[in-house]
């Protein structure tokens, strides 16, 4: 176990950051680009081979275009058949065809720009590249001990999908604070990850296009954040779609805030993988299990927050959709209108949770 807990933790030295130091910014910005690259092959565990180091040093050098760099890549393989490492020519052809996607500045928020991301990173590698799966998964998660996300079952992919990006294009960012932006990111990211619309590399394609809508949105999103913490990224958005009621585990996006703070934000929060186990069992204080403190208000054995049986239901229901209103929250409950609506207050007065954006788009947070 120590030697995963190792590997979870290591925080990966760039493998450009010297060389590209003193490059020219359009130079720079492509070496940032292969950085994220190949950083975000840890997410399945594949690492890269040294012909790629080398072929992506001559495209950052401008010595090749990142096209030519793809052939060289290519045709490598092509001369090996028969020899290469587990993996590696996947990795070696992703993190070429990632470093393309986030040089390139062409972009649409669309399910279609989505999936059609998924196409250009895994063409020729997985047969299903580009399309959504049709079967149910699970997934064993380290950070999990060994159980699974529910991930979105195989018949409702699309129409989850197209309802998730609804959704984000009708959320007005206007008056929000930076935390109440970055946690609304933080929920919509998790939830498009948790769809798993594709059967392999959704990670990588999640990331791919999140970094670009984030740009889209005027965020300078830093590639070296992906590069260095790609596996801390993928176990947040694990964390975030998980709950264990009867252990005292809910789904947060705390961790994922964490890292989007430093991502946005030139936060320096110390991102380390074994704080998300859900066992506790690296946390370095001890009797402190350090997923349940800040993550449940109502069991929270230091802060204890006495809330009616009505309003533990409506904490519930909004744990599963924050977006819920008032008459839906009524009609679920089975009370008035006017009955939400006075919970609801106690529940803000109480700080057990805030209402972000307006009454018709926004949402409910529950307060860590």
């Amino acid at each position: 176990m120590q030697k995963v807990v190792k590997r979870m933790d290591d925080i990966k030295k760039d493998p450009f950051e010297e060389y590209i130091k003193n490059l020219p910014p359009s130079r720079k910005e492509m070496g940032q680009a292969w950085s994220a690259a190949i950083g975000l092959q840890d997410v399945d565990g594949l690492k890269t081979s040294e012909y790629l180091y080398a072929t992506a040093r001559k495209n950052i050098d401008g010595e090749i275009s990142i096209d030519e760099a793809g052939e060289l890549i290519d045709s490598y393989y092509e001369i090996r058949q028969g020899r290469k490492e587990h993996g590696t020519e996947e990795a070696d052809k992703v993190a070429q065809r990632i470093a393309k996607l986030l040089s390139d500045k062409a972009f649409v928020f669309s399910p279609a720009q989505y999936i059609s991301i998924h196409r250009e990173l895994f063409k020729g590698i997985y047969s299903h590249a580009g399309k959504i799966r049709d079967y149910n998964i699970t997934k064993k998660e380290w950070v999990l001990d060994g159980n699974t996300v529910s991930y979105g079952h195989a018949l409702d992919l699309k129409e989850t999908l197209e309802y998730d990006f609804s959704q984000e294009r009708n959320f007005r960012y206007n008056g929000l604070t930076m935390t109440e932006v970055i946690h609304h990111l933080s929920v919509f990211i998790s939830r498009l990850w948790q769809i798993h619309v594709f059967g392999e590399g959704n990670t990588r394609t999640t990331a791919v296009f999140f970094i670009k809508y984030l740009r889209q949105l005027g965020f300078e999103a830093d590639n070296d954040m992906f590069a260095e913490h790609s596996w801390y990224f993928r176990n947040a958005l694990v964390r975030a779609n998980y709950s264990n009621i009867k252990k005292g585990i809910y789904e947060t996006t705390d961790f994922l805030e964490l890292f989007l703070q430093n991502l946005l934000l030139d936060g320096k929060n110390e991102l380390h993988n074994r704080e998300m186990h859900v066992g506790g069992m690296f946390s370095k204080k001890k009797g402190i299990d350090p997923i349940k403190r800040g993550i449940d208000p109502i069991n929270d054995p230091i802060n204890i927050v006495e809330l009616s049986e009505r309003e533990k239901k409506i904490l519930e229901l909004l744990r599963q959709d924050p977006t819920l209103t008032r008459a839906k929250m009524a009609g679920i409950l089975g009370c008035s209108d006017a009955t939400i609506k006075r919970a609801l207050g106690s529940m803000v007065q109480k700080n057990v949770i805030r209402r972000i954006g307006s009454n018709k788009k926004g949402e409910w947070v529950i307060n860590s």
